[in-house]
C-alpha cells in the first residue's frame, strides 16, 4: 500500500491473553535454542482489513508492487487469496512472525520477505533452498508445538488453534 492502514495509531502488538501466553512459551523455547521471535503483525482492526480491500479495488499508485507482489496484478490479490475481506488477525489470536538468531541478530533466511504475495511464500514451497525450507520447518514446528496453526499460503502466519473468539472480528483502534 505504501502507507499505514486505517485503524493503527501506534505500532503495538495486541493479542488475546491465550495467544499471548502461548507466544511467550514459544519465545522461551526459541531462546533456549539461541533464537528469538520477531513479530511483524498481530491484531488488525477490521477497518484496516476494509482499507486493504478498498486499496485493492482503487487506482492508487503502486509504490510497493515490486517489493510485495511483483508477479500478481493488484486487482487479483483478493481473487488469489492474498487479501481477504475477513482476516484472522481481527480475531486477536493470529500473529505474523519469523525467527532471529540471538547470536547475530539476523532473521533466519525464509526465502521471501514477510507479506510477499507469491507462491514462493507458501510454507512448503519447492522453490527454496534446503536451508530456507529447514528454517521454515523450524518456525512451523516451534509454533505448532506451542498451539498455533500455520496458514499454508504464508510461512509467517500463525493462528492459535484454540482461539477464544473464532467468530468475532474486532474493530477497535490500536493506540
Amino acid at each position: 500500500m505504501g502507507r499505514s492502514a486505517k485503524g493503527y495509531g501506534k505500532a503495538h502488538c495486541l493479542l488475546t491473553p491465550e495467544a499471548t501466553e502461548a507466544l511467550f512459551r514459544a519465545q522461551d523455547f526459541a531462546k533456549d535454542e539461541g533464537m528469538a521471535l520477531l513479530i511483524y503483525d498481530c491484531y488488525r482492526p477490521q477497518r484496516a482489513v476494509d482499507d486493504f480491500v478498498n486499496w485493492v479495488n482503487s487506482h492508487e499508485e503502486e509504490p510497493t508492487k515490486a517489493i510485495y507482489y511483483p508477479h500478481i496484478p493488484r486487482a487479483e490479490l483478493i481473487q488469489q487469496g492474498y487479501i481477504a475481506e475477513r482476516s484472522g488477525h481481527s480475531r486477536g489470536s493470529t500473529v505474523d512472525l519469523t525467527l532471529v538468531s540471538t547470536e547475530t541478530g539476523e532473521a533466519l533466511d525464509m526465502g521471501t520477505p514477510w507479506d510477499f504475495f507469491d507462491l514462493t511464500s507458501w510454507g512448503e514451497s519447492d522453490a527454496l533452498s534446503v536451508q530456507q525450507r529447514a528454517n521454515r520447518a523450524l518456525l512451523r514446528a516451534l509454533m505448532t508445538k506451542h498451539g498455533f496453526m500455520p496458514l499454508r499460503e504464508e510461512w509467517w502466519h500463525f493462528t492459535l488453534e484454540n482461539e477464544p473468539y473464532p467468530d468475532t472480528y474486532f474493530n477497535f483502534l490500536v493506540r
